[in-house]
């Protein structure tokens, strides 16, 4: 692994800090878990994308600046350091994006890409279902042939953004009647303000709708929504899986920011003593998992898959983000856990991430069997 930038890379780093210098709001906005901080985010990320920033490595046709993987994780670094706002467009940018380039038509990705770049149409991922969630596989929400389409039942619940975004994706079973649950599924977008589209807000502990539940009573979705062929859903939310716990989720800038905005609060609570390793190790684990991605970031450019080796990023950033926020709790005491701040709303939503993007027990089971090539257990 090279980690010489080149000039080109160097050139674009700091085309991006002087432009968040100048664009990024002074004062936060509100949590992008209101209805009120949903629409000051859609308009920072048409903001954004007046310069084409908002998905720096995609293609120009679809909003983007061609700037490749390198340009992306720079951007990250930039974006993160200097407080910009959360992304509320990140399911559409980081799974169903990905999933697009690899699977859609040349028609889906001209007609769903550019509002997605510009928080036109934000979606909402809907994978996970009452009795489907790490076992996926199991999922009961179908969708039956109808003319020109399909017609879509059933329910999902934690979908990520779905209180207040316009579409959402996800896996539906359009043959009941195959020998194994993965067999079957289907791949699709959906309105989410289509007839027979009910959208329920789940309440985060601090009381915000984080997620919301879907309630589909034969919902129309026309031919051209389906991604991929009908009954290898599996196959390509797999890929959207890999995609999710790899390199696109979670960048290092997010930690390298958020190690060094703890280490600035430990500072200035006097640098006490108790806390001192825990400061230390978010900055060692934040530098590490930046090299880490890095590396496996030049083996992708190299041609490698990301194959089972991200669920070691998914373990890593979703224990590593719950630790470095308690750290900075402990710090402000109970100022800090009690009052709607920064650090409280961010401890709130790492408290999930051992849980979405596939469960770390889930993902424990993937790099024991398939990276270290241990037996199967027992299950």
């Amino acid at each position: 692994m090279d980690l010489a930038f080149t000039q080109a890379e160097d050139a674009f780093r700091a085309e991006a800090r002087a432009w968040l210098r100048a664009h990024v709001p002074a004062a936060p906005l509100p949590s992008l878990e209101t209805e009120e901080g949903f629409a000051a985010h859609r308009a920072w990320e048409a903001e954004l994308a007046a310069d084409r920033w908002p998905v720096v490595n995609w293609p120009t046709a679809y909003g983007g600046r061609d700037a490749g993987l390198i340009g992306w994780l720079l951007f990250e670094e930039e974006y993160y350091a200097a407080g910009a706002p959360g992304r509320v467009s990140q399911n559409g940018i980081s799974l169903l994006a990905p999933t697009l380039f690899d699977h859609g038509t040349p028609e889906q990705r001209a007609r769903v890409l550019p509002p997605m770049a510009t928080g036109e149409t934000v979606w909402a991922q809907a994978w996970s279902e009452p009795e489907a969630g790490s076992d996926l596989a199991s999922l009961r929400s179908r969708a039956v042939r109808t003319e020109g389409g399909w017609l879509l039942s059933g329910q999902k619940t934690w979908s990520s953004r779905a209180a207040f975004a316009d579409r959402a994706f996800g896996l539906f079973r359009t043959d009941p009647d195959t020998p194994r649950p993965h067999q079957g599924l289907t791949y699709l977008m959906f309105d989410l303000r289509a007839a027979g589209v009910t959208v329920r807000p789940i309440r985060r502990l601090d009381g915000k709708p984080a997620f919301a539940e879907l309630f589909l009573d034969e919902v129309f979705v026309p031919d051209a929504d389906v991604i991929g062929a009908p009954g290898q859903g599996w196959r390509i939310a797999m890929s959207a899986a890999g995609n999710e716990r790899g390199l696109m989720l979670r960048s290092p800038g997010r930690y390298l920011a958020a190690a060094e905005r703890l280490h600035t609060l430990w500072r200035t609570q006097g640098s006490p003593r108790d806390t001192r390793d825990r400061v230390a190790d978010a900055l060692i684990g934040a530098r590490a998992y930046q090299l880490f991605t890095y590396a496996a970031a030049s083996r992708f450019l190299d041609g490698d898959a990301l194959g089972p080796e991200s669920s070691l990023n998914k373990v890593f950033w979703s224990e590593y983000d719950i630790a470095l926020t308690e750290t900075a709790l402990d710090l402000l005491g109970e100022e800090g856990e009690f009052a709607d701040t920064e650090w409280a709303e961010r401890y709130v939503f790492a408290l999930a991430g051992p849980i979405y993007a596939g469960t770390n027990e889930i993902q424990r089971d993937i790099i024991a069997e398939r990276v270290l090539g241990l037996p199967k257990g027992r299950r």
